[in-house]
């Protein structure tokens, strides 16, 4: 474990940038995702129609293949030119954790009864202002664990722009170990439990979160 512990700062730096990387997608994925919730039960049908083929074709497209489009074709398109590796990284990752979060605030969405919605349009609110102050809210408590689960998945596929030139927590594993062969085992388990540490924080936070969203329900 020496050579770890002797460039430590580089160890600190990588899942500095991993949480980066987890944090600017995760606000971005969770923004984008609940506006194609919302268009996914809007009344408006081409609006239906098209957040529900983005999320269909996205879902049914590797997170790699996500990756490639935007750091090799879209340049090649003249898109993202200059664009800094982690901008475009947090893009990728984004348009591709936006498809899951739209099912599961979907489904929240789904879960609070009609009448809700019929009460709001009775007092005269627009579809917007009804999502905005009545359904989003509620769907959102309903929807903690689901949302937990896809945003522990980002946080893990944050590892995927290692093979797109950002020194993420797993590109600086796999040059500590290309490096130090003798030690592989130890600086993988280092790097391994750097990833758990993130995932119960991650974890504990959703658990804390629903758990006072049941307490003010009651």
């Amino acid at each position: 474990m020496e050579p770890v512990f002797a460039d430590f700062d580089l160890y600190l730096s990588a899942f500095w940038l991993t949480i980066q990387l987890f944090f600017w997608s995760a606000l971005a994925s969770l923004a984008f995702g609940t506006l194609l919730g919302a268009l996914r039960v809007g009344p408006v049908a081409v609006m239906r129609r098209t957040a529900g083929t983005y999320v269909t074709v996205v879902r049914n497209t590797p997170l790699l293949i996500v990756f490639i489009f935007i750091f090799v074709v879209a340049p090649s398109l003249q898109w993202f030119v200059g664009t800094p590796f982690l901008v475009k990284g947090v893009i990728a990752l984004s348009l591709y954790t936006s498809a899951f979060v739209c099912e599961s605030v979907r489904s929240g969405i789904n879960a609070v009864p009609l009448g809700q919605a019929e009460a709001a349009r009775a007092i005269g609110m627009t579809f917007g202002d009804s999502m905005r102050h009545v359904i989003l809210p509620q769907s959102f408590r309903a929807v903690v664990p689901p949302l937990a689960s896809v945003l522990i998945a980002l946080l893990k596929n944050t590892s995927v722009a290692a093979a797109f030139g950002l020194l993420e927590a797993t590109a600086r594993m796999r040059g500590f170990t290309n490096a130090n062969a003798d030690v592989r085992p130890e600086i993988f388990l280092l790097f391994a439990l750097g990833y758990i540490v993130l995932v119960e924080i991650l974890s504990a936070g959703a658990w804390t979160l629903e758990r006072r969203w049941k307490v003010a329900s009651r």
